[in-house]
């Protein structure tokens, strides 16, 4: 099952997002609007975002969808 870690810093207004665990290796890019991409730094791979500035009904978040669905095994 996935999971998701959601870290709220209401004094600093600050939401962090991970859906992998966080790494002491990893580094981050801001992508405008307060938005930072959270990487791997040896994979490249994006294991999380952080929303500066955030606050609850943020519309920052208006875009964000997610998908679950379910893998079809062949047990044949």
């Amino acid at each position: 099952m996935a999971q998701i870690k959601v870290f709220y810093e209401p004094k600093m207004e600050l939401l962090t997002v991970f859906w992998q665990s966080p790494r002491k290796n990893q580094i981050c890019s801001e992508l405008g609007d307060g938005i930072i991409l959270i990487k791997d730094a040896d994979t490249d791979e994006a294991i999380g975002i952080e929303l500066l500035s955030y606050h609850p009904n943020d519309n920052r978040f208006d875009g964000v969808s997610v998908e679950l669905g379910q893998a079809n095994f062949d047990i044949s």
